[in-house]
């Protein structure tokens, strides 16, 4: 038989902050997104063209789909951002909620709009150069 895990009060009350702790961090970085969605766009687009991770006809297009994605996280619930990044919760450990979010819409919906001509590199490098960003305005 398998046996009870029951932690005690000082464990649960650690456990707790430290996911209370989490969904602060989370909801700030969200809130700081609002303050700079043109910028952190502009330079998400720019960088992964320079970088060739994406190969598009229209680089405006492509900002203009970052900035979109951006406004459309910080209008998201929790249910909405854990559903679009549930199959990339494992590609880094600690992940930045934007940048995970980002990198879910590249590989899953920027893919297939009609400017972009192809995504290259692993999804952990678009994460990293997703994150490289993100960490400079937040």
């Amino acid at each position: 038989m398998a046996k009870n895990f029951r932690p005690s009060k000082r464990e649960s009350r650690i456990i707790s902050e430290i996911e209370t702790s989490r969904e602060q961090e989370r909801r700030n970085a969200i809130n700081k997104v609002k303050e700079c969605i043109e910028p952190l766009s502009n330079n998400l687009a720019m960088k992964l063209v320079e970088t060739k991770l994406i190969e598009t006809k229209n680089k405006d297009a492509i900002e203009e789909q970052m900035m979109n994605a951006l406004e459309k996280l910080t209008r998201s619930d929790e249910f909405e951002i854990d559903y679009q990044v549930a199959p990339f919760r494992r590609l880094v450990s600690s992940p930045n909620v934007v940048s995970l979010y980002m990198t879910a819409f590249i590989l899953e919906k920027l893919i297939h709009h009609k400017d972009v001509e192809d995504i290259y590199g692993a999804d952990d490098e678009i994460y990293h150069c997703v994150d490289k960003q993100v960490s400079r305005y937040l």
